[in-house]
């Protein structure tokens, strides 16, 4: 899965964002949507090891919550991507 959503970043997201105004608003909506929900994947995945770990080494909670932090960059990345997309409609 991970590799269709690569695809869709690199070739598609640029080529809505460049056809037309109204294709530009649906490719933010896609880098929004779909990189929050592969936030959320990550997040999910990452925060039940994390748990598990810090169950068994409560002292490796620090490391875990920056992996969570990192799972949760994706999200922020899209909304980045969203943002310079709508900033080139003239």
């Amino acid at each position: 899965m991970a590799k269709y959503l690569k695809v869709l970043f690199i070739v598609l997201i640029p080529v809505f964002a460049f056809a037309d105004e109204g294709l530009a608003y649906i490719a933010a909506a896609l880098a929004v949507g779909l990189s929050s929900l592969a936030a959320g994947i990550a997040v999910g995945l990452v925060g039940a090891a994390a748990m598990g770990t810090i169950g068994e080494k409560p002292e490796l909670s620090g490391r875990a919550l920056i992996f969570i932090g990192l799972a949760e960059g994706i999200a922020i990345y899209g909304l980045i991507i969203a943002i310079l997309i709508l900033g080139t409609i003239e």
